[in-house]
């Protein structure tokens, strides 16, 4: 994988979650509960130090281009400074930037993000000519050179990715001038970013206390959790109508970042821009075809699942509003951060001592920025970069669904800190399409763990409820995004315009179609597409729902068949991206290039609301 690629490391985000009535300052929050990220840089003078270290290596690098054939020293050299610009580069990015998710309206914080991108772009320009300069090489030269250089052969999969892209691969003039516009063809995601995060204002609405609440992206969730329909009601449609405002920025924004992939894929010679995302991680389309025809296939399981919330609720109208609100009214199951600390490095004892101690480390060492602030970013993901140990981003309330959150994010974590422990930096980066699977294991241990140790019907009910959620909201709902996604770029490509009309009568037909036959669709779901940020990252949300079947796989394997499983699993975990996607998760037992995994996922969802009806009906 060469350094272009990951020259931008993107944080592996989870849907929102947070938050007290009352919105702190950073300032009023012990450290104890903020990630400490002077383990990448003890002060911004440091950071000046790499930001010049950089800009040396650099011009070094720019002296290779011309070289590269040369002798296998000549490009053994090239691909240890590409590797040491790509380390450097990402230790500058991701201080830069989780500096200002701290408080994305903090201005110092969003120039430094400024000038590490910045810098992140001036290096892809400079590393331009190096792919295309490979491609040049004929293939026996090649081969010649790794035959005759011991230390050039660890990068014998990195060109056989290069090769496999040859002709996806411009000139290096042209490599260079796409480069350059970086910051630019960056723009609409950046834009949503400051405009959703800094920008946005709800209103305040009153909560079942009484108590009046301004609305926040954390909150927003919390309050459709709540048991006072009224509440859920007023959130949903004040949120909703929020967003109606902002229709035509929102859809001007979205429809710039959409054409983007379009023309970046056509520019490429790729059949669509869908093509070109997936062939990043080498995944066929018919894994993403195979996704959404299977889920269309399990419609009827999600509509069953809908009327039996419907009847649970004593509801003869089931609205949008009503699908996050737990069925099991009865149970106010409130977990304390370190409490849910404590019982996810229980749940993930089955990994082994190894995996535990590690996780128990980071847990304790400021690993983890735990609670909502003014301006922190919304969400939670889990980021870092080579040389660092990996950070977790929550807005943590106390709640059954954050615990599944923090073990989420710990599974993404632990990926990251055993590919990086065990491959060198060219392959330490694990691929998009598998990013899910560790975290979405850790949730499936987690939800064995708790169900094993309670005898409570009415908690077991409450637990087999959360997970039925979890895959209504990572395996359907992600792939009606997905779908979504599919139908917004096609029509680009084929000639049509993202009107603000044509965006929410597509999206609200989709919605029609996964929740209708069980659930009134109200008319503002119609802008639910403009809060979802990872549109910004274009055919994103599939592997989410790929990455919950995968997981699901995976989880009972561990269960089931003990150590012989375990080691599988944690060898998957320390591969990174010395593979191909497909054939990790075939070598750790499960193959995605079947629609199986999704069908018995499914098969599992439609199992469960059967138990569940046994338990509240």
């Amino acid at each position: 994988m060469s350094s272009v690629k990951r020259a931008l490391p993107l944080p592996f985000f989870k849907a929102e979650a947070e938050h007290s009535k009352k919105v702190r300052t950073r300032s009023e929050i012990e450290d104890k509960y903020k990630w400490d990220l002077s383990a990448i840089y003890a002060s911004d003078q440091d950071w000046e130090k790499d930001a010049q270290k950089l800009e040396q290596l650099l011009t070094q690098f720019a002296a290779k281009q011309g070289t590269l054939n040369e002798s296998s020293g000549q490009l053994l050299s090239a691909f240890r400074l590409q590797d040491e610009i790509g380390q450097v580069s990402g230790k500058l990015y991701v201080y830069a930037k989780m500096h200002l998710d701290e408080d994305t309206s903090n201005g110092a914080a969003q120039a430094l993000q400024d000038r590490a991108y910045g810098l992140l772009v001036k290096a892809q320009s400079a590393m331009a000519f190096f792919v295309p300069e490979i491609l040049s090489i004929d293939s026996n030269r090649l081969e010649e050179m790794l035959q005759e250089n011991r230390d050039l052969q660890l990068y014998r999969f990195a060109l056989k990715e290069i090769t496999r892209e040859k002709e996806h691969v411009l000139s290096p003039e042209q490599e260079q001038l796409l480069a350059s516009f970086g910051e630019v063809l960056n723009a609409p995601s950046d834009i949503f970013s400051m405009f959703n995060n800094a920008d946005m204002v709800f209103p305040s609405i009153r909560d079942e206390d009484g108590e009046e609440v301004e609305i926040t992206h954390g909150l927003y969730i919390q309050l459709l959790e709540s048991k006072n329909r009224e509440v859920r009601k007023n959130a949903f449609e004040a949120v909703y109508a929020t967003y109606a405002k902002h229709r035509n920025t929102v859809s001007a924004i979205y429809s710039a970042n959409v054409k983007r992939g379009v023309v970046n894929a056509r520019v490429r010679k790729f059949e669509s821009a869908r093509a070109a995302s997936l062939n990043s991680d080498n995944v066929p389309v018919a894994v993403y075809d195979n996704l959404v025809n299977t889920v269309h296939e399990f419609l009827p399981s999600l509509h069953k699942y809908l009327k039996l919330r419907a009847k649970v609720l004593g509801l003869n109208d089931l609205q949008m509003y009503d699908l996050y609100t737990p069925m099991v009214q009865d149970i106010d199951w409130r977990v304390k951060y370190d409490d849910a600390k404590q019982t996810v490095l229980t749940a993930v004892q089955v990994l082994g001592e190894d995996y535990r101690q590690i996780a128990e480390k980071g847990l304790n060492s400021r690993w983890v920025d735990v609670y909502e602030n003014k301006g922190k970013r919304s969400g939670a993901y889990s980021w870092g970069t080579y040389g660092t140990h990996p950070y977790m981003l929550l807005n943590y309330h106390d709640s059954l669904d954050n615990m599944f959150t923090l073990a989420h994010e710990l599974g993404h974590s632990m990926h990251s800190y055993f590919s990086r422990k065990t491959q060198p930096y060219v392959y330490s980066d694990y691929t998009i399409f598998v990013a899910e699977v560790a975290s979405t294991c850790n949730e499936a241990l987690l939800l064995d763990h708790l169900l094993k140790t309670t005898d409570d019907k009415a908690k077991r009910a409450y637990l087999l409820n959360h997970q039925l959620e979890t895959i209504r909201g990572t395996l359907y709902r992600q792939t009606m995004f997905a779908e979504f996604e599919k139908l917004t770029h096609e029509h680009v490509e084929e000639g049509g315009a993202l009107t603000t009309e044509w965006l929410d009568e597509t999206y609200y037909g989709l919605n029609q179609e996964f929740f209708g036959p069980a659930c009134n669709v109200n008319e503002q779901i119609a802008y639910e597409w403009m809060r979802i940020p990872h549109f910004y990252t274009p055919f994103y949300v599939y592997k989410y729902a790929t990455g919950i079947s995968a997981a699901i796989a995976l989880s009972r394997r561990i269960l089931s068949e003990g150590e012989a499983a375990r080691n599988d699993y944690l060898a998957f975990l320390s591969s990174g991206s010395s593979d191909y996607s497909i054939e990790l998760l075939r070598k750790a037992g499960v193959d995605m290039e079947s629609p199986e995994p999704v069908r018995e996922a499914l098969r599992e969802f439609d199992r469960l609301v059967d138990e569940l009806a046994t338990l509240v009906e």
